[in-house]
């Protein structure tokens, strides 16, 4: 039966108890890790967040009534337990911080009895996924996940600490705001005094930062929560949390500056790694080139080559083809891996397939220097040396080339170093190797809309120098923007903002918007902007990502205390789910036949 404290107040966490209290009395709560029953002595490992710490109950030193109750320990029972703390007589354990101590019980109350929790309370599991989530709060005491929280909290203490010593003031922003479609999909919250009117939760506090600046903040930050309607993956959900930042009277290097600074204390305060500054810079155009991403991964090699120039005369149309279509032949060289069977070749054909390749040509370097190649009989003995040449092949090598349009090539070939990498553990968790990329395009065409999109947002400001291209060529366009990478993860983005009302008039007609269309969606900064707006730029870090990268996890749910799954439903709590009539009537809003056709046909 569970019984109240009466009284027990907690002296230590279970670590905090050590060597030094040895002869101490000590009262110490958690749960029950196991329990070992040894007819006269009965041991159980207590855990709180903290770690571990043996108890021993001897009759003699805890009473028969005591002792009873020490027999019906399970795991999970939560206890409060009154001891001596004593050294180990024997079984010193060199893996806990208090292997070489122990408390032996005066007193026992069993606070809390518990069921049998469906999975192992321990670091290592092979628990599915469903089962953990579904169990989030028994997950959740699981030593790795506790460390992950509370190296959460310790990080978000240590930026706002920074934040606040370089001026920076922290400013909360709405909540419930204007739908402003250019980019994600909007969550959208129904109003019941404004029948038939939405709210969107924000994607980003992005206009409110601004609208902060034109107020003389100077500088803000939040650490801001935000909602994306999108597709999940590994580093996605669709509520996450942002560190945002805007500063005024700055440019590039300034914002680059301080958020170096901050990084160095991050990572050398959260897990002892020295960040060496300047962190290197890297232009987008750059990393495609050489990495066929515009987040590349520079902790190995295998670094894109372009071979179009060596091949554009040659006899393999699929080469050939490509270049004629403005398109490009690069490969990569997958050093040491010539023996690669030919059935694993095969396998990363495959996977090129899958980000848009309609094939994959490669060339193995014997050990004896001639070739084997699903191409060499349409190539001449020069130009096939020429491309061993150009991606630095040696005997024992495998050379692999696509041939499409750019961005096909890029995202290949892209891929497929990583994948390779992957595959050969050249991806070192311990190694942190930062990059900005910087001058990304200012606009993407987007063949679906039919007009050129913003890369980022409408408000980033253009290279000066390549202000003239917006009328000509606005394709070619640069923005002053940058991104923070983390082997091969973006863990923050930002830009210098437009803060000249011509420019920013441009830009919205290169978008397609007429000024009525502009005002319409985002006439409150506007007008902000007719009172004398100074130079501004921002930058947001995605904490969950950049938490994730210091604790060494590889999906931003082992990082999230409640996170959501794929469909971006909450298995803990089925949400999202249906509501009342009565709810849907007062906001106006009926579900119409095609949604419930979908559920019927879901069930």
């Amino acid at each position: 039966m569970a019984e109240s404290m009466k009284g027990l107040k907690r002296t230590h966490r279970c670590t905090e108890v050590s060597n030094k209290n040895i002869g101490e009395a000590v009262t110490v709560m958690g749960w029950v890790q196991k329990r070992r029953n040894l007819g006269s002595l009965i041991f159980i490992d207590l855990r709180d967040r903290s770690g571990i710490l043996q108890i021993v109950f001897d009759e003699n030193d805890v009473g028969a009534e005591d002792f009873e109750k020490a027999e019906t320990l399970r795991s999970e029972y939560v206890v409060a337990i009154v001891g001596n703390v004593t050294r180990r007589e024997a079984a010193v354990n060199e893996n806990l911080a208090t292997g070489d101590i122990e408390v032996r019980a005066t007193r026992l109350r069993i606070l809390s009895d518990a069921l049998t929790p469906p999975f192992p309370i321990e670091s290592d599991t092979n628990t599915k996924d469903e089962l953990r989530l579904k169990y989030r709060y028994l997950d959740l005491r699981r030593p790795n996940l506790q460390r992950n929280l509370m190296m959460r909290s310790k990080a978000a203490t240590l930026i706002r600490t920074f934040l606040d010593e370089e001026g920076f003031i922290e400013v909360e922003t709405p909540m419930l705001t204007k739908s402003t479609p250019e980019g994600a999909r909007d969550y959208l919250v129904p109003s019941r005094v404004h029948p038939g009117n939405f709210y969107a939760l924000p994607q980003s506090p992005q206009l409110f930062k601004q609208l902060l600046m034109c107020s003389g903040c100077d500088r803000y930050f939040q650490i801001a929560r935000c909602f994306r309607d999108e597709d999940l993956r590994a580093d996605r959900q669709p509520e996450f949390t942002q560190v945002d930042m805007e500063l005024s009277f700055v440019d590039v290097d300034d914002v680059i500056e301080v958020n170096e600074r901050l990084l160095k204390r991050l990572f050398k305060e959260i897990i002892d790694v020295e960040v060496a500054l300047p962190i290197p810079r890297m232009t987008w155009q750059e990393a495609m080139d050489r990495f066929g991403s515009d987040k590349p991964d520079t902790r190995f090699g295998m670094e894109l080559k372009d071979v179009s120039d060596i091949v554009k005369s040659c006899g393999f149309g699929v080469f050939t083809g490509a270049i004629e279509n403005s398109g490009s032949v690069r490969g990569i060289n997958a050093e040491g891996q010539g023996s690669m069977p030919r059935k694993k070749i095969d396998a990363l054909v495959e996977f090129a397939k899958g980000y848009g390749a309609k094939g994959l040509a490669y060339l193995v370097i014997n050990d004896d220097g001639t070739y084997k190649s699903s191409f060499a009989k349409f190539m001449t003995e020069e130009e096939l040396n020429s491309l061993v040449e150009r991606l630095e092949g040696k005997p024992g090598d495998l050379l692999l080339f696509a041939a499409d349009k750019n961005k096909v090539v890029y995202d290949v070939l892209g891929a497929l170093r990583l994948h390779i990498a992957g595959e050969l553990g050249l991806l070192d968790k311990n190694t942190f190797n930062f990059l900005w990329v910087t001058e990304f395009p200012l606009l993407e065409y987007s063949e679906e809309q039919g007009r050129y999109v913003a890369m980022h947002h409408p408000f980033t400001m253009p290279m000066e120098e390549d202000l003239p291209l917006l009328d000509s060529e606005p394709g070619k366009v640069r923005a002053k923007a940058y991104d923070i990478v983390l082997n091969g993860n973006e863990i923050g983005g930002g830009s210098i903002r437009i803060h000249q009302n011509e420019i920013q008039e441009k830009m919205f007609e290169v978008l397609g918007f007429s000024k009525d269309e502009a005002y319409e969606r985002f006439g409150f900064l506007l007008n902000a902007f007719k009172y004398g707006v100074p130079p501004h730029a921002g930058l947001a870090y995605g904490l969950d990502r950049l938490i994730m990268l210091l604790a060494g996890e590889d999906n931003i749910r082992e990082v999230i205390a409640f996170p959501k799954v794929k469909d971006a439903s909450c298995l803990l709590t089925d949400a999202p789910n249906v509501v009342d009539d009565k709810q849907l009537e007062e906001l106006c809003i009926a579900c119409t036949q095609m949604e419930k056709d979908m559920k019927e046909m879901s069930e």
